[in-house]
């Protein structure tokens, strides 16, 4: 086989996987996980059980996958000793100020549309999946690691309280974004953003 034979294949390998998860994405969002099969997933994207099994060892896989692509929208990125990590989320914690976690906020709400199909059946699939619910929880602390990061190097607040501090604003960020994504919250209309920047700045930033 030539080398341009070769990356064809790649090519259209990638471009199935690719439609694979967007079928799947799609059918998670609009039927719910617990009621997507690998079977419906596989027709939809209009393959096989055989292909999908070629790209992903389960459903469970898949959503792994997604939450990759879930990380990439959000600007996380691998580090060594984590799976993921937001640059941008540790400075803002670090320098603590009001406009700083402001702005951060701000800008995952302008991401808000793009993560919301991956962000609700990710969260679909935890309450019903212990093994999706562990996933989700890694991917939280991953999130809460961020926050601690920026308190330990600015040396803000009791080290003992840090963690708990980073539970708390993440929670808050994830009902707020939630409570937007099923459209019990309009943004320009409800003070939302700068009442969860207040309580981020109470709890994370400079005192």
């Amino acid at each position: 086989m030539t080398e341009q034979r070769k990356n064809q294949r790649q090519i259209q390998k990638e471009a199935t996987r690719q439609r694979i998860l967007s079928t799947a994405l799609e059918l998670f969002v609009s039927r719910g996980y617990v009621a997507t099969t690998i079977d419906d997933i596989a027709a939809a994207a209009n393959t096989t059980r055989v292909t999908f099994y070629s790209h992903f060892e389960s459903r469970r896989e898949l959503m792994r996958a997604l939450i990759h692509e879930l990380n990439s929208i959000l600007d996380r990125h691998d580090e060594p000793g984590r799976n993921s990590t937001a640059s941008l989320l540790v400075a803002a914690v670090r320098e603590g100020s009001r406009e700083k976690l402001g702005g951060w906020l701000r800008e995952q709400a302008v991401r808000w549309p793009l993560i919301k199909p991956y962000l609700l059946a990710v969260t679909e699939a935890a309450a019903v999946d212990a093994e999706m619910r562990s996933l989700m929880r890694g991917w939280i602390e991953e999130v809460v690691a961020d926050i601690c990061e920026g308190l330990d190097a600015a040396n803000r607040y009791e080290p003992g309280t840090r963690h708990f501090r980073g539970e708390l604003a993440y929670v808050a960020l994830d009902q707020t974004a939630l409570s937007w994504m099923r459209g019990d919250l309009d943004l320009t209309a409800e003070p939302a953003l700068e009442v969860l920047t207040e309580l981020w700045w109470k709890m994370l930033g400079e005192p």
